[in-house]
């Protein structure tokens, strides 16, 4: 009963006329970031950083903002999927095997319509999920130390690249990158400089907003140039009228609730995200339907199973962000970012000190599921054409505004120049395939490690056993060394089936 109550409370919050305004705000552009190939989510909540601190935004309303903006990415990758046979992003991969078959069979409209009540559908299990389980986690979580929050921390980096990730070497030397940037400026333990070089602006150190606009957005219109220079993705499909039954609403019901589940479940485990949550639900899915079904050439179910499994995993990755201050995804790591830079701590306390802010973007994500199912359906047509904006229009606007968001925060030349140099760093690491969110994990991540590390080693006389005397420290210990082995053994034989399945 507690928990209803406050999620009531978060409903006053989520549904005051500022925040609800900002919520449909956030839905609409975050659609329409998902619809164009190649931004996703966590570029389209770097983008949108800047604006919120711009307009000068509390940081509730901020977050329910950029929250709206992270599920309508989410909602938006399907439709060039289906519509282009191009994923919006990496999840979005698996909706392209039975969304562009229906689309070339005339049946654009109706993939569109079932993938976005898919989504609808896989959100609400996962946000259902997330309010009954988010308090206990929470409560869980208040028993950590100083040695089981290093010990959770160095989880989170273990577990960085995923099950999915490619490359755990990379993934640990731009974590490392990361780590070395959150030690600039003055320490506060011994007021000691540390790679300032004299340099003023550095004496605070380097502050999130930059490097991930930066990292993100600026690098994204340099390989948007790079990759299209000017070209426009066209559509080889046609928008017929709408005609969804009742019939194959039913039908894709069931393919809804698993996928979410098992999408949820992806979101919350550690390294797994949305990626995985998409796959498991398709194959899971092809499986329960044997022969029965036509995946692969234009099955409902095909694109049920993994809209509804990816939009689970948007929703689940929260839970270790708001419970535990561990970043589920790429995209929650840019949202702890903006919690960190109004001063808020996400973890355990959050749900006592900041219980508005919790469950009011909890129920904004209820009432956002809501708005972007109404706003997906009837509007898709508008998506749709805005799709035919070149690149070479649309890609300054947002870097534009990404810009002058970055300056009006801190009015200093100094940070914009650093963006421009974060953006290059960033293009050349995704070049390499060096991954970005373990940057921006480390510099999140960094001074509390350190806090947490000197706190044990101060109260212990420098004992490093003290790090794993716990039982609970020694099972975070194991599990990041579960994390550190297990995707070298089945990340190649999941890539590989993934590739296959998209083949």
């Amino acid at each position: 009963m507690e928990t209803l109550g406050l999620l009531m409370d978060g409903f006053n919050t989520a549904l005051s006329l500022e925040n609800f305004l900002y919520a449909l705000l956030g839905c609409f552009i975050g659609t329409l970031i998902g619809a164009l190939p190649g931004l996703g989510p966590a570029n389209g909540v770097a983008i949108m950083i800047p604006l919120a601190f711009t307009l000068g935004l509390p940081p509730e309303t901020a977050l329910i903002m950029l929250t709206s903006v992270y599920a309508g990415a989410m909602y938006g990758g399907r439709i060039s999927s289906i519509l282009l046979n191009i994923p919006g992003d990496e999840p979005a991969m698996m909706t392209c095997l039975d969304g562009y078959p229906m689309a070339r069979q005339g049946k654009a409209a109706e993939a569109l319509a079932l993938s976005a009540l898919a989504s609808f559908i896989g959100s609400l299990v996962a946000t259902i999920g997330l309010i009954f389980l988010a308090p206990v986690l929470a409560r869980f979580a208040l028993s950590f130390g100083a040695a089981e929050y290093f010990a959770l921390f160095v989880l989170a980096f273990a577990t960085l690249g995923g099950v999915t990730g490619k490359n755990p070497v990379k993934s640990a030397l731009a974590a490392g990158i990361g780590l070395a940037i959150a030690t600039v400026g003055i320490d506060l333990s011994t007021g000691t400089q540390r790679y300032t070089f004299d340099v003023l602006e550095l004496f605070e150190g380097i502050d999130f907003i930059v490097a991930i606009v930066g990292l993100f957005a600026v690098s994204e219109l340099l390989l948007f140039i790079e990759a299209h220079q000017g070209s426009t993705p066209r559509s080889e499909v046609k928008m017929n009228p709408l005609r969804l039954s009742f019939a194959s609403v039913l039908q894709i019901l069931p393919t809804s609730l698993r996928g979410g589940l098992l999408g949820f479940i992806a979101g919350v485990l550690p390294g797994a995200g949305a990626s995985l949550g998409s796959f498991v639900s398709y194959t899971l899915e092809k499986r329960i339907v044997g022969s029965k079904g036509s995946f692969g050439e234009g099955d409902p179910r095909g694109v049920a199973a993994p809209e509804a499994g990816n939009n689970g995993a948007a929703s689940g990755a929260l839970v270790p962000m708001l419970t535990l201050g561990i970043p589920g995804s790429a995209t929650t790591a840019v949202l702890l970012a903006m919690l960190v830079s109004f001063n808020i701590t996400p973890g355990p306390m959050m749900f006592t000190q900041n219980a508005d802010i919790v469950w009011g973007v909890i129920a904004a994500l209820l009432l956002g599921n809501i708005l972007l199912l109404l706003l997906n359906i009837p509007l898709v047509g508008i998506f749709v054409r805005l799709l035919s904006i070149p690149p070479r229009y649309l890609l300054p606007i947002v870097t534009m505004i990404a810009f002058v968001g970055v300056y009006a925060i801190s009015r200093s030349a100094f940070d914009l120049c650093f963006m421009i140099v974060f953006g290059v760093m960033g293009y050349i690491f995704r070049k390499a395939e060096i991954p970005l969110v373990p940057i921006i994990l480390g510099m999140l991540l960094g001074p509390e490690m350190e806090k947490n590390l000197r706190h044990v080693m101060q109260i212990h006389d420098g004992d490093w056993t003290m790090l794993w005397e716990s039982s609970l420290s020694i099972g975070l210990w194991c599990i990041a060394l579960a994390g550190l082995v297990l995707p070298t053994i089945i990340g190649p034989i999941l890539r590989a089936r993934m590739r296959r399945t998209a083949d």
